[in-house]
């Protein structure tokens, strides 16, 4: 049960830092004026759906 829940942890934790960062990044950007909120819609979408369906086949191949 552990070892299950420790690479459930992992995987979670992942996949939550990466698409948090994508969307620190972007925000900070447009916080600090080098960002349109336009583009920051785009580019936290596209980062976020690429990232899910990257995360999806890697586990339907059983790569993870």
């Amino acid at each position: 049960m552990n070892y299950v829940q420790g690479k459930v942890d992992c995987l979670v934790e992942k996949a939550i830092s990466r698409k948090f960062l994508a969307w620190v990044t972007a925000t900070g950007l447009t916080y600090i004026g080098h960002l349109e909120s336009g583009d920051w819609v785009i580019i936290t979408a596209i980062f976020i759906g690429m990232q899910g369906t990257i995360d999806a086949i890697a586990k339907l191949k059983g790569l993870e």
